[in-house]
């Protein structure tokens, strides 16, 4: 195996662990039974505060498996490319 081959497949799984990380901060859709006891206790702004910071890491979510799935179709085609003139 080549240093680059070694870096890019280091790269992929850092990226891969960042989204994992990211999806697992994002809050469930479904609050279920404590959503609706705290559900009265929310404020205006913290409302916002925490629609905004969900919305912030969807965001971040998306823009990161878009870069992973092209980026890893990228290699793959080019490491296929490479082993086959080699």
């Amino acid at each position: 195996m080549a240093w680059y081959e070694i870096l890019i497949g280091a790269l992929l799984v850092v990226l891969s662990v960042i989204i994992v990380i990211i999806v697992l901060l994002q809050q469930s859709r479904e609050a279920g039974l404590s959503g609706v006891i705290s559900g009265g206790a929310d404020t205006f702004f913290g409302k916002n505060k925490g629609r905004s910071i969900d919305a912030k890491l969807a965001k971040i979510t998306k823009v990161l498996a878009v870069i992973l799935f092209v980026s890893t179709v990228i290699i793959t085609f080019f490491f296929y490319f490479i082993s086959a003139t080699r």
